[in-house]
């Protein structure tokens, strides 16, 4: 008796060992990863030298017709609502999103620890038009008594799609990849649509309704910075800053033929 005890307690645990060898964990059953390995660390950029970049963005033409929206299927969106895909006041153009798109080399950026927020409102997302750096948080509020229904549709990135009710918690996103008008729906309201946009670096900026954007704290180099507008295409202009310097980079969008 002994020794089918003995026997017992020794070939069950070798059998138990042998069955967990050989079979293959599932996704569900497999161990959370653990924490990512940090980035490498950020590129020191001297604040004495840093430069500045600023300027004006202009239609050369009559503005645009903002269109009408209808939004009498939902009784909860009050008020009036207009297209923003071409914002035109008083011939400058808002929601351009400006940046670095190239001249930054190698250089690396630590992930703002502030969250940027996205609100809906009026049945409408504020802003339009968000930039916001890679890994960065966007925290979605609901401000409408009504239920929201949002789903951004990358090409670079993960698509989601996730239901807001009103008075409930902001959700907090963020998007891995580089990515230029990442477009954002809501499914229960199909006129609402803003553009997210996603960079590597923090040097970029959305023109508001007089046109104007500054780009701060730029180390010298030799720059191409992008002009990005959801209807009338992209633009780009070089640059080069010195040390300290603040330059004027302006750029005009014509009406599309």
């Amino acid at each position: 008796m002994k020794t089918k005890k003995w026997l017992a307690i020794c070939v069950l645990p070798a059998l138990a060992l042998l069955a967990g060898c050989g079979k293959k964990e599932t996704a569900e059953e497999q161990p959370a990863p653990a924490a990512s390995t940090p980035g490498p660390a950020a590129t020191p950029i001297d604040p004495a030298t840093a430069a500045t970049i600023s300027g004006t963005v202009t239609f050369n033409g009559p503005a645009p017709k903002a269109a009408k929206i209808d939004m009498s299927q939902d009784p909860n969106c009050q008020g009036s609502n207009t297209a923003e895909n071409v914002v035109v006041v008083e011939g400058k153009l808002a929601n351009v999103f400006v940046y670095v798109k190239d001249g930054l080399g190698n250089r690396t950026f630590d992930v703002p620890k502030e969250e940027v927020t996205l609100t809906q409102s009026g049945c409408k997302y504020k802003p339009h038009v968000l930039g916001v750096m890679a890994g960065q948080t966007i925290k979605i509020v609901n401000a409408d008594p009504t239920t929201h229904n949002i789903h951004p549709t990358p090409k670079d990135n993960r698509e989601w799609n996730e239901s807001q009710a009103t008075q409930a918690p902001p959700l907090e996103k963020s998007f891995a990849r580089e990515e230029m008008l990442l477009p954002v729906k809501c499914n229960q309201h199909p006129w609402m649509r803003m553009f997210v946009n996603v960079v590597k670096s923090p040097f970029y900026a959305v023109t508001g309704p007089d046109g104007k954007f500054v780009i701060t704290g730029l180390p010298p180099g030799d720059y191409t910075i992008a002009f990005v507008q959801e209807k009338l295409g992209e633009q780009d202009q070089k640059v080069t800053v010195a040390p300290k310097d603040s330059k004027t980079v302006d750029m005009t969008f014509k009406p599309q033929s």
